[in-house]
């Protein structure tokens, strides 16, 4: 039995970028656009699963719909070198940390931030900075998506209903 992955073709290509486009789009309505039966689109998906190209499939949502209203990057400089897997640790703490990675450049660790409002965004700051290897933050303010279908532009996380309101999220 052959253990190397599958090839991507042009077929795979074009499912996947369907499924990027809306994930709903049915086997069947994939099949007609590219010239597939909907049962050999699906063992295509199925192919592209097993093999990790497809990791998942979401929802974007309109991150002030679910309270978010507040967005910022930081800029995060440790002491010494701060490994990888410890600054993974942390950042799992925190539900407003949405993305993270490190960079190069001066910064050891980019954070991307949502939160309620301002005072919120604040509160998280301050418990990044209080990690005992953060020597400093710098941080920038979203104020708009330029490219507003973006990934960026989107949530997968509900704001926190713990976090200085005392209640749900205001929703609009």
């Amino acid at each position: 039995m052959n253990s190397r992955p599958a090839p991507f073709d042009e077929l795979d290509r074009k499912i996947v970028t369907a499924l990027m486009e809306n994930a709903r789009t049915s086997f069947a309505e994939i099949g007609a656009e590219i010239g597939l039966s909907s049962t050999a689109v699906k063992r295509r998906v199925d192919r592209l699963r097993e093999t990790d190209v497809i990791t998942g499939f979401t929802a974007t949502v309109r991150p002030s719909a679910l309270g978010w209203r507040t967005e910022a990057y930081v800029e995060v400089y440790c002491e010494g070198a701060a490994p990888p897997r410890r600054l993974a640790e942390v950042v799992r703490g925190y539900p407003e940390i949405t993305a993270a990675m490190t960079v190069t450049g001066g910064a050891d660790a980019l954070l991307h931030v949502r939160a309620r409002d301002v005072e919120h965004f604040e509160e998280v700051l301050e418990r990044i900075r209080a990690e005992p290897f953060i020597r400093k933050t710098i941080s920038v303010m979203v104020l708009s998506h330029l490219i507003p279908d973006s990934p960026e532009a989107g949530a997968a996380l509900l704001a926190p209903e713990d976090a200085g309101d005392g209640g749900a999220a205001e929703l609009r």
